[in-house]
């Protein structure tokens, strides 16, 4: 559900970078996602067995770059989630803001959406949402359509657009390239990213072809709404009839959502540090109900101070865009192959394995021989087709990384920019909208 819940962050995206680099960069961005997706599905069919089966990206993390960043990988997939439940709260509060006409402070709107997430997740398994999840896919589908009819026949949301960017009413302007500074236009970016963010926790690559919702839906609302395009893009209608229609249905959506995100986070959370850290009871034990309601508690009010600390969905998701959906989405596929290309050619000239004795080396990590036949390749096995697609992934890693760097810096400074413009403010009853 998670692709056509986050096509309403396009419009918003091309806002910030106009027709021709919103278009080239989801298409680019796009192409690499399904890169990466196959590089995790290459490392996975190499790496799973019968006996030490692959079960999480976490596995995938252990068995080519070690213990000690399975540990970093498996936290940053938990700030994923926590921050994703953030981002949910905020577009619920501001769904249940526009629908009470304002008459509603913003930060008790957060906090109404925070109670109902504690409530649905003292469920713990996630079959009971299985069908919730399928709802919700054709849910979203509703309202991309709705949303574009009823923008067609509406002007912008000038309102919203005042209170969330500090612009006043005037025409509508669209650009083939946008004006705006370089961390306003790397936050748009870090909002494409976030948009192809999922690919290594839920199933994106399954279907490719759904992104291209994407590039229609954002360059359809931001055709119509220009600088006025909202970061939650059917909130930009000016009707309220049409906009309440519009954001009972996100209500919906964003509480089931909310629900599997908080689910996948907390499941992270309970099996790494309840039970492996502080050998706690299982998850499934009379106990582990009482450990599981507390932890849920506390999960959803730290989402809560996140959302409530920042109250700008376009601002939260370009950062959590850079911290960690760069990384799953495309640091990690290509660092995690190069690391295992490394060690497969580090051991070229080790002696055959046989079933019930040692390995036979001719050498250790400790000794640079192996170090140079890893990096470089062996002498004896020829495969230079297979040097240059190593080390083709390890340039792409670097500039992802590159990127996530920008994105991080880029982000932070959005997010200053919009607490001086936007009507929003940390703790708040003004509403970004």
């Amino acid at each position: 559900m998670a692709d056509t819940f986050r096509s309403g962050k396009a419009p918003y995206a091309f806002r910030q970078n106009g027709y021709v680099p919103g278009t080239l960069l989801y298409v680019f961005m796009g192409s690499m996602a399904f890169y990466c997706g196959g590089l995790l599905w290459w490392l996975y069919v190499k790496l799973d067995s019968d006996r030490f089966p692959v079960k999480s990206y976490s596995d995938i993390t252990e068995r080519t770059a070690g213990k000690s960043l399975r540990f970093l990988v498996t936290w940053l997939v938990f700030i994923h989630m926590i921050v994703n439940v953030a981002t949910t709260s905020l577009s619920a509060a501001q769904s249940l803001h526009q629908l009470a006409h304002g008459h509603i402070c913003f930060v008790v709107s957060i906090i109404v959406w925070i109670i109902v997430g504690c409530v649905l997740n003292q469920i713990r398994t996630l079959k009971r949402y299985s069908w919730l999840a399928s709802s919700a896919i054709w849910i979203n589908i509703l309202v991309i359509f709705l949303s574009m009819g009823f923008i067609a026949h509406s002007p912008p949301n000038y309102a919203s657009a005042k209170a969330s960017y500090g612009i006043p009413a005037g025409p509508v302007i669209k650009q083939a390239f946008a004006t705006y500074p370089f961390y306003e236009r790397i936050n748009g970016v870090m909002n494409i990213v976030y948009a192809y963010g999922g690919a290594t926790i839920f199933r994106k690559i399954h279907e490719p072809l759904i992104f291209t919702i994407y590039i229609v839906y954002g360059l359809y609302v931001y055709s119509f709404q220009g600088q006025y395009t909202l970061a939650v893009a059917f909130q930009g209608v000016s009707r309220y009839s049409w906009q309440a229609v519009g954001n009972v249905f996100n209500l919906i959506s964003t509480i089931i959502a909310g629900g599997l995100y908080g689910n996948i986070g907390l499941k992270i959370l309970y099996v790494n540090f309840i039970e492996n850290f502080l050998k706690g009871p299982p998850l499934l034990s009379a106990r582990g109900r009482y450990c599981w309601s507390a932890l849920v508690i506390a999960f959803w009010w730290v989402g809560f101070i996140i959302g409530a600390a920042i109250p700008q969905v376009q601002t939260l998701s370009g950062m959590v865009g850079a911290v960690t959906n760069m990384q799953f989405t495309y640091s990690f596929p290509t660092g995690f192959t190069f690391l295992y290309l490394v060690q497969l050619d580090a051991t070229a000239e080790d002696g055959a394995y046989v079933p019930g004795s040692e390995s036979k080396r001719i050498d250790t990590w400790r000794q640079g021989s192996r170090w140079r036949r890893g990096l470089l390749g062996s002498a004896k096995a020829k495969r230079p087709m297979l040097q240059l697609w190593k080390w083709f992934n390890f340039v792409i890693c670097l500039a992802a990384l590159a990127t996530a760097g920008q994105g991080i810096y880029g982000s932070g400074l959005s997010i200053a920019a919009a607490f001086k413009s936007s009507a929003a403010t940390s703790f708040g009853c003004a509403a970004p909208v």
